[in-house]
């Protein structure tokens, strides 16, 4: 079983994470890391880390200097480099997928790169609408808005928009009980709060008249969804932007959780923190969890298996 691994932003602490992985992850695959070989060789020693022997890569990307904790648009450039031979080795399925090691949003902007985030870039690149759904076997969130500013959040909730996006999670996921939560405080009060609320109904009960079944649950106050009560009942919870969603999920399950791209046409994971810009290269002892169960999380998908089982 061979994976992709997409090494990040150099700057930041990814290509120690995969490096101090290695000896754990091969044996769960064959992984195959898109780095540049000097690049590879400069970092390691900056860590003061061996390259093991059978540390296998597909050279790309361009050599500049490796600054620890900065954003740059080289280190920007390069990651991209990364990202999309990973894709490549998908589509031409010389891999069975790909796990993602984080990058610099601010740094693919320096580089001139329009796409917000790995998910866009995935969506773009393979034609499809990758959906972004984040967590482990405790809790997963399912975000119908991610990478887009607050303001622009209720102008996306349309039930004629959020119905398709309802049924395709349940495709997806096969599961036959989520919760959707509402976006204003109270849900709305029946719309004495907005009206984006009332949006989200009526595509819940259209989501669930087409499935003949009720599937979706909601829309929840999002001050309580996520309160142990309910993820006693639930383990899904689709969410209406970024942080109402990874707020929860990060205060209870940091270190564990990763990515999952749904609807990609390849299976991608990742993990789901950031760069770490304050450790890299700092002997920070950067936790490997959130990576470690993405490599496995993406080898049980090329399988087929159940989502998240870790």
């Amino acid at each position: 079983m061979k994976i992709a691994i997409s090494i990040g932003d150099l700057n930041g602490i990814g290509l120690e994470l995969a490096l101090r992985s290695h000896e754990e992850v091969k044996k769960v695959c064959e992984p195959i890391y898109c780095i540049n070989d000097n690049m590879l060789a400069w970092g390691a020693a900056l860590l003061g880390l061996d390259v093991p022997s059978d540390f296998e890569i597909r050279d790309c990307g361009k050599v500049f200097e490796i600054q620890p904790g900065i954003c740059s648009a080289e280190a920007g450039e390069s990651s991209y480099d990364s990202f999309i031979t990973a894709v490549a080795l998908a589509k031409s399925k010389e891999v069975h997928g790909i796990v993602t090691l984080p990058i610099n949003k601010e740094s693919w902007a320096l580089a001139g790169l329009e796409y917000k985030g790995h998910t866009d870039a995935l969506s773009d690149l393979l034609g499809c609408e990758a959906i972004m759904m984040l967590g482990c076997e405790a809790m997963f969130t399912v975000l119908y808005t991610h990478h887009i500013p607050l303001r622009d959040v209720p102008h996306e909730i349309k039930a004629k928009k959020l119905k398709p996006f309802l049924l395709k999670v349940y495709e997806e996921l096969g599961e036959e009980k989520i919760a959707v939560l509402g976006l204003n405080p109270h849900a709305g009060d029946n719309g004495v709060i907005g009206d984006e609320d009332e949006e989200i109904r009526k595509a819940i009960f259209k989501a669930n008249h087409f499935l003949e079944r009720e599937v979706f649950y909601g829309p929840f106050v999002p001050d309580m969804a996520f309160t142990k009560a309910n993820r006693e009942k639930f383990k899904y919870f689709v969410c209406m932007y970024h942080d109402q969603g990874l707020i929860p999920l990060k205060m209870l399950h940091f270190d564990e959780s990763i990515n999952v791209s749904l609807n990609a046409g390849v299976v991608r994971t990742s993990v789901d923190h950031g760069t770490a810009f304050d450790i890299a290269y700092k002997e920070g002892n950067p936790s490997t969890l959130s990576y470690v169960n993405a490599v496995k999380e993406a080898v049980k998908l090329a399988f087929g298996k159940t989502l998240l089982t870790f």
